[in-house]
C-alpha cells in the first residue's frame, strides 16, 4: 500500500500495476480503488490514479452505493476528477446497473416481497426521482415483463390506472405487482400511496387481474403492502 504513495504507476513493480495485475491475476484481484483507477486512466501531478481513486472513495466513505449516486457536479468537486473522468465513471455505473437489470425475466418467479424487491431494486433503487413500475405475472407468478408507467420528480409521479391495465391486458397477465420508489429513503407509504393502491387493486379486479403487492423501494430498504396487511 505505502509503495503507491508519491509514485507514478510506471514506477511500481509490474505485478502491482492495475492493468498488469488484472491480466495476470484476474479482475477479482483488484481492489475497488484499482478498478476505479483503470476507469479514470490517469492521476494528477500530486496523485497517481490509484491515490485519486482512493480520495474519491473516501468522499463517499468507501460506499460504492453512494458513489453510484453521485452527479457530474459532485464527482468533479473531487480534486483531480474532471468532466471526462466523471462521465466515464457515470457510464460505468450505468452499465453496472443495466447489467443487474438484464436478467431473463421469464425465469423469475415472484415468491414473496423480497423476491419482488430484488427484481425492482436494479431498476428504481438508486434513482433521484420517482418512477412507477409494474411487474406483470402469469398464473404461476412468473415474471412476464416489467413496465414503467410514469416518471415524476423528487416527491411524486402521476399514475394512470388505465395505462396499468392496458399493459397488463396486452401481456395477458393474471396478476401483477405495482411499485414505486422513494428517493428520500423513507419507506413509509403516504396516504396517496394507500389510496392509489386501493384504486388500482379495485380496477384490476374488474378485469380478473389480481394485484398481489405494492412495493415501495427506498434504496437498500423496502416496504411491502402485502406484508403489512394493506392489500385486503
Amino acid at each position: 500500500m505505502n509503495a503507491y504513495k508519491n509514485t507514478t504507476i510506471r514506477d511500481w513493480s509490474v505485478e502491482d500495476r492495475p492493468r498488469e495485475k488484472l491480466m495476470n491475476s484476474g479482475i477479482q484481484s483488484l481492489s475497488n480503488a484499482e478498478l476505479i483507477a483503470l476507469l479514470i486512466g490517469s492521476g494528477t501531478r500530486e496523485s497517481n490514479a490509484v491515490e485519486l481513486a482512493r480520495n474519491l472513495l473516501a468522499s463517499v466513505h468507501n460506499d460504492l452505493y453512494e458513489l453510484g449516486k453521485l452527479t457530474i457536479d459532485q464527482l468533479t468537486s473531487v480534486r483531480g476528477i474532471g468532466v471526462a473522468k466523471a462521465i466515464t465513471l457515470l457510464a460505468a455505473t450505468e452499465l453496472g446497473s443495466r447489467r443487474n437489470n438484464s436478467y431473463k425475466e421469464e425465469k423469475i418467479i415472484i415468491r414473496n416481497s423480497e423476491t419482488a424487491y430484488h427484481v425492482l431494486y436494479p431498476i428504481i433503487g438508486e434513482l433521484e426521482h420517482e418512477e412507477f413500475w409494474i411487474v406483470i405475472l402469469n398464473r404461476a407468478h412468473r415474471v412476464i415483463k416489467t413496465e414503467k408507467i410514469s416518471q415524476g420528480g423528487l416527491t411524486g409521479t402521476v399514475i394512470d390506472t388505465r395505462m396499468i391495465l392496458k399493459h397488463a391486458l396486452d401481456k395477458k397477465a393474471t396478476s401483477l405487482i405495482i411499485s414505486h420508489n422513494h428517493p428520500s429513503g423513507n419507506i413509509k407509504p403516504s396516504e396517496a400511496d394507500i389510496n392509489i393502491t386501493r384504486k388500482i387493486k379495485n380496477a384490476a379486479e374488474i378485469m380478473d387481474i389480481q394485484v398481489l403487492d405494492h412495493i415501495i423501494v427506498a434504496g437498500k430498504a423496502y416496504f411491502s403492502f402485502a406484508d403489512e396487511g394493506l392489500m385486503t
